[in-house]
């Protein structure tokens, strides 16, 4: 059994290796340079492990498979998704390929729970290209996104484009209608309740 010296002294060096490791810039943060299998692999544990924490308590909304929430979401995640998540019959775009982490292929399928989709949209993902589009978009249309995004491994590419060519609005409308909603009155939080402004 190491002493609390040694321990302490063990600590301080790799404390001291990842400062300098640090501040001459050894490790190379360039997107085209991956990640080594084990800082990958904590990276990926914390990612995992912080979505799943902040996630869990999120209440699905009951009409999530609603047909005006999917064809909503589809508009949605056509002009903002769809270049770096691809779609049905999509080829990988310049954006796709220079991403790193790569974005999941969406339309091949996820296991992640529809509440860890909302939150993933809402708050996006540090060092990577996902942004929170809670900054723009309200808990609505997330959840518009959420619903589109859970029908889409089911859609072959003809059913795509045929859901994506008729969407009941653009997306100026869309930010048009959540500006008008929210000088209405209150928002829904991710928790179901209503909250004041």
């Amino acid at each position: 059994m190491p002493s609390f010296p040694f321990t302490l002294l063990a600590v301080a060096v790799i404390a001291g290796a990842g400062a300098i490791t640090i501040y001459l810039g050894l490790y190379n943060i360039a997107a085209d340079a991956p990640h080594s299998r084990m800082t990958y692999s904590v990276i990926e544990t914390f990612r995992e492990q912080s979505i799943a924490a902040r996630s869990g308590s999120i209440a699905v909304p009951a009409d999530l498979a609603a047909p005006e929430r999917v064809a909503s979401g589809a508009g949605l995640y056509t002009e903002m998704c769809s270049g770096c998540h691809l779609a049905p019959g999509m080829e990988k775009t310049e954006m796709s390929q220079g991403l790193y982490p790569q974005a999941p292929i969406l339309f091949k399928g996820s296991d992640r729970s529809a509440s860890e989709q909302f939150w993933i949209i809402k708050h996006g993902i540090k060092m990577t290209a996902m942004p929170a589009w809670g900054k723009t978009h309200d808990d609505r249309l997330i959840w518009d996104m959420v619903a589109f995004i859970r029908q889409l491994p089911s859609l072959s590419p003809a059913q795509y484009q045929a859901m994506t060519q008729n969407v009941p609005m653009d997306h100026d409308a869309m930010m048009k209608g959540m500006t008008e909603t929210k000088a209405a009155g209150p928002e829904t939080s991710e928790s179901g309740e209503h909250t004041g402004h």
